[in-house]
């Protein structure tokens, strides 16, 4: 089950351990996946960045968030020790990663090869 995360990013859904692989591994396009946390300031400084992305590509790309103080599983997973980590799975496998809150011009430039 998804839900829209009320206290992050506006426009990006919110994944668990319970639904990742369905909903991030079974995606028909592209998914940008934030491993986030309410207590992680840049993770906040980055929601406004990857609403604006969901928003702009949204017909190429899904972006979603997961938390990872309540979704150890997928976390350990893909061994994510910093926030915010981004995780650009597609065909429902990792592609690209990147950690740290950065620009919506250089994560766009930084995912662009994914999207064609």
């Amino acid at each position: 089950m998804i839900k829209a995360s009320g206290a992050r990013a506006a426009g990006v859904d919110e994944v668990t351990d319970a639904d990742f692989d369905t909903e991030v591994l079974g995606a028909a396009r592209p998914v940008l996946v934030e491993f986030t946390a309410d207590w992680c300031p840049p993770c906040r400084q980055l929601a406004p960045v990857l609403s604006a992305v969901a928003e702009e590509e949204r017909e190429r790309l899904r972006v979603v968030q997961i938390d990872v103080d309540t979704n150890p599983v997928i976390t350990a997973r893909y061994g994510v020790l910093a926030m915010p980590t981004l995780i650009l799975f597609r065909a429902g496998e990792p592609v690209r990663s990147m950690v740290g809150a950065r620009p919506k011009r250089r994560l766009l430039e930084e995912i662009a090869d994914a999207l064609l």
